[in-house]
């Protein structure tokens, strides 16, 4: 028995005899034309990329502000009780060690949300702005101007995490409260 070599199928198929149309070679203004549309094709998957990369960074950024504020939010309570402890010490105790332990604690704790970005909105003395301040009564003090702090403010990039919550000067000698006050 003899071996026969294998033939593709395809090849049989097509046969020996088909001939091949020769193919129109391209024209200048054809690869010219050609040229223009793949310049323009890669100018516009660059510009997609750098509207990714954009988009990308940003959506990283509000990210970490989101996770900052929510971390900053759940601190915050604990800062501020460290805080009014402190104010809060009766002068003839201020010097004991104990308070100093609490003070140092405090401002480590400043420390930390300062490093994570959060800053505290300076209010005391400043115009009120009610997308900064939460007003919660009048006192006596400067019209419009923020005169007492109740609780501290925090930022995060801009963004108010938490507004001061603030009295605010009525403008005349007397205090009252937001309640006495009619619209």
């Amino acid at each position: 028995m003899s071996e026969q070599p294998l033939q593709d199928e395809s090849a049989l198929e097509d046969g020996p005899d088909e001939v091949v149309e020769p193919v129109d070679p391209p024209t200048v203004a054809d690869l010219e034309a050609r040229i223009a549309e793949l310049e323009q094709a890669q100018a516009r998957a660059l510009a997609d990329y750098r509207n990714l990369e954009r988009r990308t960074s940003e959506g990283r950024a509000e990210l970490r502000r989101l996770t900052t504020a929510s971390v900053a939010i759940n601190l915050l309570p604990v800062y501020d009780d460290l805080t009014r402890a402190i104010e809060a010490v009766d002068h003839d105790i201020k010097e004991h060690d104990w308070v100093a332990g609490i003070a140092l604690i405090r401002d480590k704790f400043r420390g930390v949300l300062d490093a994570s970005g959060a800053s505290e909105i300076e209010a005391l003395g400043k115009p009120f702005d009610p997308r900064l301040h939460e007003a919660i009564g009048y006192a006596a003090g400067p019209e419009g101007q923020v005169v007492h702090v109740m609780q501290s403010g925090w930022a995060i990039d801009d963004h108010v995490v938490r507004p001061a919550m603030v009295m605010v000067g009525s403008g005349d000698g007397r205090e009252e409260s937001s309640s006495d006050r009619t619209g």
